[in-house]
């Protein structure tokens, strides 16, 4: 080996390793999802079939006839060595068992062929001084595939072979069952494409490339008449026409220089040929993926519409304990005023009047009732305080109808299977226990959540109520009534009485206002307060319905953040990365591909989907 040649192969190996490390350290990421298992357990093979390649890199290329029967496989190797070292027959299958034909000074020890399978023959033919030529059994055999048929030996070994002479004749090469064989044997070799018996058939070079096409790449179909060249090569002639032409391109394509160049060919078009499919198999479920991801959403929000009616239906029940609460923080914020007096007062009525009832105790007896009835109206308190602790709570477990957990479990069972996520052991009815089971995780993590939403909205509207502008406004309102009263009364005890018959106004002072004048006012006055309540409490039901139904959807949104699935969700999210993962190995595969120039090799192959023509 040369030196350049010896660098080329080093690098070669480097590029190679890198490659592999990536597929490897790609297999080894775990993905429950069906078509990436079958990859990964093709990838596995493949990379066996990679190792077995890389350890034979600079070994003699191993070429294998492949044909249907009486197409001319046996007389095309008798033709190539240039002598008759095979049985030959144009009728009929000759070769029965694969003729394995080698230079004499050849070890074939390492090439992992089996040779107790095949009949070797060792000769001085200059081919074989760079190749290891296979005569092998014809793949339209009648025998099928059973173990130790001429098909099974075929196909054991076919994983070997690096370069394939794919020989057919006018009758044969529209041969479907053929083509089916050829296409499984093409995987990880190059093809050289021949048409036998030139001198009894038609030239059908033109259709077959055009029927080779859609699966192989073509670069050139020879024409030849294997038989007239093996009798000119025993006459001591050079073979003319096709098949000289045919002999100087397999010598200039197999020979020793081209070993590296064919096998990185091979190696990188069995793995683009694996990932190709691969990504087949993903494309075909990937909508179905998308699919899923977009029922799973639209299930969220149409539980998510259901649980915040139920939270709004709960809230709402609760109102005038959220009253009580807002009321009395709204207290705090207010500060010392008139009208907060008023709100104090109407909050600790039912206090006070409990507090006048020991006015009217006569006996100890009487002080003990009442007493009794205070405390009975402190433990009615407490119990309501628990009563809204308990609602509050309540609220987690939000009684979702069962007929939608059905629904969406149901929809969710099929689009899986669909999207190729269903699980093996997958009884009837997992997906609603997953999904309960969800529901339960939700509800625990959001129990010591709800009260501090709730203090926190009740914090909001106190605020938005209390605020300088409003405050202000609501106190110039609700005195406008209380001042016109004790003006009234100022102007009638300090002037009508006093100061205007002093100061010459009035000839005799007025007499006080009598008791009619009071009653009326107080009459009036609680009516104001009343009315004034009343409107506050009014606007603060209309902010508190809003901050509710804020609330019930927040709460909602919040408490299925997660989503209903968030394992399933991440397995969708894990198949996107998948499938990122793979076109970047398909990219890398391809660009290590085309750092071979087809210039440089001129053999056909399998067609492989994203693989530019040569």
């Amino acid at each position: 080996m040369t030196a350049g040649h010896e660098r080329q192969h080093l690098a070669l190996l480097r590029e190679l390793d890198e490659l592999l490390l990536q597929l490897r350290e790609w297999q080894g990421l775990s993905v429950a999802w069906k078509p990436a298992s079958s990859l990964r357990r093709n990838t596995a093979a493949v990379l066996e079939r990679v190792q077995s390649l890389r350890v034979r890199l600079d070994s003699p290329l191993v070429v294998a006839t492949f044909g249907g029967t009486g197409t001319g496989k046996s007389s095309l190797v008798n033709a190539l060595v240039g002598e008759e070292v095979t049985a030959s027959g144009r009728q009929r299958p000759t070769t029965r068992r694969p003729v394995l034909l080698q230079h004499r000074d050849l070890d074939l020890t390492d090439s992992g062929l089996n040779l107790k399978q095949v009949q070797v023959c060792r000769l001085e033919s200059g081919l074989l001084r760079d190749v290891v030529l296979i005569d092998c059994p014809d793949p339209d055999t009648s025998e099928g595939d059973s173990p130790g048929s001429n098909l099974a030996v075929l196909r054991e070994i076919l994983p070997y072979c690096d370069v394939l002479l794919y020989v057919t004749t006018q009758q044969k090469y529209r041969s479907s069952r053929i083509a089916e064989e050829l296409i499984q044997a093409a995987s990880g070799c190059q093809l050289v494409f021949i048409q036998t018996h030139a001198d009894l058939d038609s030239d059908i070079r033109d259709d077959w490339k055009r029927q080779l096409d859609d699966q192989f790449l073509a670069s050139r179909i020879f024409l030849v008449d294997s038989r007239q060249a093996l009798l000119d090569q025993q006459e001591g002639r050079q073979p003319a026409g096709e098949f000289r032409s045919l002999q100087r391109f397999l010598q200039e394509q197999l020979g020793s220089s081209r070993r590296l160049a064919i096998r990185r060919a091979s190696l990188t078009d069995l793995l683009g040929e694996t990932l190709a499919e691969g990504q087949l198999a993903y494309g075909e479920l990937s909508p179905h993926v998308d699919r899923l991801r977009e029922v799973m959403l639209e299930l969220r929000d149409e539980l998510r519409a259901e649980m915040s009616a139920v939270l709004t239906q709960e809230l709402l029940q609760n109102r005038g304990i959220w009253e009580r609460r807002l009321g009395t923080a709204i207290v705090d914020r207010w500060g010392l005023s008139p009208f907060s007096a008023l709100l104090r007062l109407s909050s600790g009525i039912g206090g006070l009047l409990a507090s006048l009832s020991f006015l009217r105790a006569r006996s100890s007896v009487q002080m003990a009732l009442v007493g009794a009835v205070q405390g009975a109206r402190w433990l009615k308190g407490v119990g309501e305080q628990q009563a809204e602790t308990e609602s509050l709570n309540r609220l987690s477990t939000l009684g979702i109808p069962d007929h939608l957990l059905r629904s969406a479990s149901l929809k969710i069972s099929r689009y899986r299977a669909d999207a190729g996520l269903d699980r093996m052991d997958q009884q009837s009815g997992r997906e609603l226990d997953d999904l309960r089971r969800q529901l339960v995780r939700m509800e625990r993590s959001f129990l010591g959540d709800v009260g501090q939403e709730v203090d926190r909205q009740i914090s909001l509207v106190a605020e938005r109520l209390t605020r300088p502008v409003r405050r202000w406004l609501t106190e110039l309102i609700f005195l406008l009534y209380p001042v016109f009263v004790l003006l009234r009364m100022g102007h009638n005890f300090f002037w009508e009485t006093c100061l205007a018959p002093l100061l010459g106004y009035a000839e005799a002072a007025a007499p006080l206002l009598a008791v009619e004048f009071y009653i009326p006012a107080l009459f009036f006055l609680v009516v104001w307060c009343g009315t004034g309540l009343v409107a506050f409490s009014s606007g603060l039901r209309g902010r508190l319905h809003s901050s509710i139904q804020d609330l019930a959807d927040r709460l909602a949104e919040q408490q299925l953040s997660e989503g209903l699935y968030p394992d399933l969700e991440q397995e969708c999210d894990e198949i996107d990365r998948e499938v990122q993962r793979l076109t970047e190995l398909r990219q890398m595969v391809n660009d290590f591909r085309g750092q071979l120039a087809r210039s440089q090799v001129s053999l056909g192959s399998l067609r492989i989907s994203g693989q530019p023509d040569s």
